[in-house]
């Protein structure tokens, strides 16, 4: 895969440079008292030139035959590198969830631990979160494991999204 690194990049992000663009593709999920699901997934990382990217992510839900049933979750959320390899990442989910990562890169993977949450009075409670990103075959894999609502540590959701064109 060519890669450039994109024009007005703040020179803190050329590690990250080659998660900017979109990424759509599909993925799985699963967690106790949820039953298995497919879903479709965007994932936008840009940038305005700070020393920082813009993250956003959203889903649908899928029926067996792949059609898109009803909206699933959405982030937003700020990426933003410090030295040595270390990212910090600050995500607010639509559900009333926010959190603050901290993580390291190396090369085209990523690998973040839940630092901090707040979850809305509504929201469930998420007490301990991991994050895969990984540039795998020319597209973004992503996994998300999750300890929330007296549950340990496990595999919630994951996805491999090719980049789009646009």
């Amino acid at each position: 895969m060519v890669f450039t690194i994109p024009e007005g990049l703040h020179p803190d992000l050329n590690p990250l440079a080659w998660l900017v663009g979109t990424w759509r593709g599909k993925g799985r999920g699963e967690y106790p008292n949820i039953e298995g699901f497919e879903f479709a997934h965007e994932v936008v990382f840009n940038h305005d030139g700070r020393n920082f990217l813009n993250y956003f992510s959203r889903s649908w839900i899928l029926d067996a035959d792949g059609e898109i049933v009803r909206p699933g979750a959405s982030e937003v959320g700020f990426w933003r590198v410090q030295p040595n390899n270390v990212l910090e990442v600050l995500i607010s989910h639509s559900t009333g969830i926010t959190e603050g990562w901290v993580g390291t890169f190396d090369g085209p993977k990523i690998q973040l631990v839940m630092d901090q949450g707040y979850s809305a009075p509504s929201a469930k409670i998420v007490t301990a979160g991991v994050r895969l990103y990984g540039l795998v075959a020319g597209e973004l894999f992503y996994a998300y494991d999750m300890a929330a609502e007296g549950q340990e540590l496990q595999a919630h959701v994951w996805s491999s999204l090719p980049r789009s064109a646009e």
